[in-house]
């Protein structure tokens, strides 16, 4: 069987404060995590003065924090918590975007993007409470991998170490004179545009697989690029990863794959169809048209609950039925 997504909503769950300066012209791209019976997003909040689809422009992007009890109707605070273009903790945030959340132990720890305007890398900070951060700093360099907007933690050690999938930019692809171009990311065949695994000690210094776990594949809807969505989430039957792949036209759509409890490198199944593509208005047009991306996700009443941002301007959710998510894990296990 075909696992799917079934939106909470015809509507976006979560959608721009236009009263609310860092977050009034997009939301997007969030992080969710279950706690205590409420859900919480730690979502990207854009002010784009001046930008436009046609022109582009400059994104100023903060993380904000809204909570629900329901996993539809949220309440948002007015204040981000991370913001951009400040010294924290020793770390400078340049601009915050796209982060992923992990509970290990009983601290959260999020991975995210951190652009300078000109490059990005992965950044680390870590909390107790969801609202107050402590930054880490850069985890992923840039001078070793390039781009790299995709890394998620795995919520427990694995054979002793902690472990992270993130998706390193291809050496073609790097800019030192040329200007970027995602089309770049398929061209090498020895060195596509996909996921890989590193391990770590103690959070902060990590050893790197050259080897792709998840790479694009030919022809199908993730035919150009590929990148981690939430965290692997932890089943009977492997860990339950999802993500996001692009085609040649630039539609993003979230798959999924189960990975080996042991040895996540092996790779138990990987489904054909996507688990969501942009159908609706609010999916298909936005900031950037046809765009579902997600960064977050959890098991809830035995269902898989995922939410992601459509078109880079709003915050949909979607789950599947228990039954189904069962038997996609039993099923060629």
């Amino acid at each position: 069987m075909t696992l799917k997504l079934q939106r909470l909503s015809s509507e976006p769950v979560l959608t721009p404060r236009k009263h609310i300066a860092w977050e009034k012209d997009a939301v997007l791209n969030t992080a969710a995590v279950y706690r205590d019976g409420k859900v919480h997003l730690i979502y990207r909040g854009i002010l784009h003065p001046g930008w436009s689809s046609e022109k582009g422009g400059q994104f100023d992007s903060c993380l904000g924090h809204a909570v629900s009890e329901d996993g539809i109707h949220f309440q948002g605070d007015d204040e981000p918590v991370v913001g951009r273009g400040q010294v924290v903790d020793g770390f400078m945030i340049h601009d915050p975007q796209d982060p992923r959340i992990t509970l290990i132990g009983d601290t959260f720890y999020m991975t995210y993007c951190d652009w300078d305007l000109c490059n990005c890398w992965i950044a680390l900070a870590n909390s107790r409470d969801l609202i107050h951060w402590t930054n880490r700093g850069p985890i992923v360099p840039y001078e070793k991998f390039g781009m790299n907007k995709n890394a998620a933690l795995f919520p427990e050690k694995i054979n002793g170490r902690y472990v992270m999938i993130h998706r390193p930019e291809p050496p073609q692809s790097l800019r030192d004179s040329t200007p970027f171009s995602w089309d770049l990311w398929s061209k090498n065949p020895n060195y596509p545009g996909g996921m890989r695994l590193a391990f770590s000690d103690d959070l902060l210094n990590w050893s790197y697989e050259e080897r792709c776990l998840i790479e694009p594949r030919p022809g199908k809807w993730d035919s150009l690029k590929v990148g981690i969505a939430g965290p692997p989430i932890k089943t009977e039957s492997g860990w339950l990863t999802v993500y996001h792949g692009v085609d040649h036209n630039h539609a993003y759509r979230l798959g999924v794959a189960l990975l080996d409890l042991k040895d996540p490198s092996r790779i138990i199944k990987r489904q054909d169809e996507p688990l969501l593509e942009a159908e609706l208005p609010w999916e298909c047009k936005g900031d950037v048209p046809s765009v579902v991306f997600s960064c977050g996700g959890f098991l809830r009443n035995s269902e898989l609950w995922v939410y992601y941002g459509g078109a880079d301007t709003v915050i949909g959710g979607a789950r599947t039925t228990a039954a189904d998510l069962r038997a996609f894990l039993e099923q060629g296990t």
